[in-house]
């Protein structure tokens, strides 16, 4: 029997081995395209599951048999006993790791079945910028590697809508990725411009969407406790250290947690996530305050060796941003700044006065008394400039810590302000890039 030829293969008895024995000429065929004529293409049917397996068939022709004479329809036979088509994919970035599987299905109708395992490490332009609430879109690309058309013509085995029904079946609970879709588009590639070396290509479109939950409970939700927590440290006093420390603590434990967090986030993409700006912002809103707290700080504290306030500072902040913020300036004392001096009578305004007989002891001790009081008088005028220039500066330093206080206030509101509009635009990016 011509093997090129045959058209049916005798089995002596129905068992495999018989099979084999028949099958044993046309294994040997396993260097050419099992056509008998050459000008005859062969249709490669591709299929595969979004779980790494790759499914191909082909007929070929030096292989028939009948079922029942030889006892069974299908036989798995060693892969290099039968010639492979080079199916390949284009998007291939490393080796397969996946299992070898060294056997194909050969079918009584001559159709040779190769599901080989494969594990495919894409080249897909990831779009980080919404990351963790990313879909990304991969495309996997299947060609002959050598055979053109006129050899090899690559079409789809099964209806997209069956791949993609067993693929959500089989990643329903592996993975951080959800499949959304799968399309496929067949077209004919012109190497070189020539039309005789024209190859098919089919080309599967996939869409899939990041399971996001673990990063919302392991980075967001942290986040945003952490930030909250800053935010409410402005409720403690501004002139106590305890606050600047605190805010210290609190932006030394964020940096930790960034470090160790760092393995979740991305590695790759030519955008910066919109998560890292997330984080930035955080950080750079922590150490804003923390430079708010110094500066207060120093304003409450040192304020008795500052000058007194100028007049623009007391218009405008005591007095318009003031009231915007809900701190209504003090009034302030009212200070009699003249003080009476005492009448005492000197020893000149009496130079012309006689003093009757018998009262000369009497004036002596009085003019000593006068000049007790006259002593006295210039110590409590002493004092007096001492306390003046006490209250002044004590009224200086109370308008300084009147003005920390509104400062503070303000930029309080200015915080909460940037950290509404800042989030509310960054989840606005998200919750729209998932609806897509």
């Amino acid at each position: 029997m011509d093997p090129c030829s045959a058209l049916m293969l005798n089995c002596s008895q129905p068992d495999p081995l018989a099979l084999l024995e028949a099958l044993a000429p046309i294994l040997n065929l396993s260097a050419i395209r099992p056509v008998r004529n050459m000008s005859t293409y062969t249709d490669v049917h591709t299929s595969f599951i979004m779980y790494g397996i790759l499914g191909v068939k082909w007929q070929n022709e030096f292989i028939r048999w009948d079922p029942e004479q030889c006892g069974t329809d299908k036989i798995s036979l060693p892969r290099t006993k039968f010639w492979v088509p080079d199916i390949v994919i284009n998007e291939f970035m490393d080796h397969n790791t996946a299992p070898h599987v060294p056997y194909v299905h050969l079918s009584y109708n001559g159709m040779v079945h190769d599901s080989l395992p494969v594990r495919v490490v894409s080249s897909c332009n990831l779009n980080i910028y919404t990351f963790p609430f990313d879909v990304q879109n991969c495309t996997l690309t299947f060609n002959s590697y050598i055979h053109v058309v006129k050899d090899i013509r690559i079409n789809l085995d099964e209806p997209v809508e069956d791949i993609l029904k067993r693929s959500r079946d089989v990643m329903t609970t592996v993975g951080e990725w959800e499949l959304l879709d799968i399309s496929v588009n067949k077209h004919t590639l012109d190497v070189d411009g020539i039309k005789a070396n024209r190859v098919d290509e089919l080309m599967f479109h996939i869409r899939v969407k990041r399971r996001a939950m673990i990063y919302v409970v392991n980075l967001l939700i942290p986040s945003c406790f952490l930030i909250t927590v800053d935010l409410f440290s402005f409720l403690l006093p501004p002139q106590s250290v305890d606050r600047s420390s605190f805010k210290m603590t609190l932006i030394l434990g964020y940096t930790v947690f960034l470090l160790l967090m760092n393995d979740l986030l991305p590695i790759t993409g030519n955008t910066v996530p919109l998560i890292n700006v997330f984080f930035s912002i955080c950080l750079g809103l922590m150490v804003a305050s923390l430079l708010e707290t110094i500066l207060i700080s120093n304003l409450l504290c040192g304020s008795s060796n500052f000058s007194p306030v100028p007049h623009w500072i007391q218009v405008v902040l005591p007095g318009s941003l003031g009231r915007l913020v809900g701190l209504s300036s003090k009034p302030k004392k009212q200070r009699d700044s003249d003080m009476k001096a005492s009448d005492l009578v000197t020893e000149e305004d009496r130079a012309g006065e006689k003093p009757p007989e018998g009262m000369e002891m009497v004036l002596e001790l009085k003019d000593k008394a006068l000049e007790e009081l006259q002593k006295l008088g210039k110590d409590l005028q002493a004092i007096r400039q001492q306390m003046d220039q006490h209250v002044t500066e004590n009224t200086s330093t109370e308008e300084w810590v009147e003005v920390g206080f509104i400062i503070d206030r303000l930029l309080f509101c200015l915080y909460i302000l940037f950290i509404s509009v800042t989030f509310i635009t960054i989840i606005c990016l998200w919750v729209n890039s998932y609806q897509q």
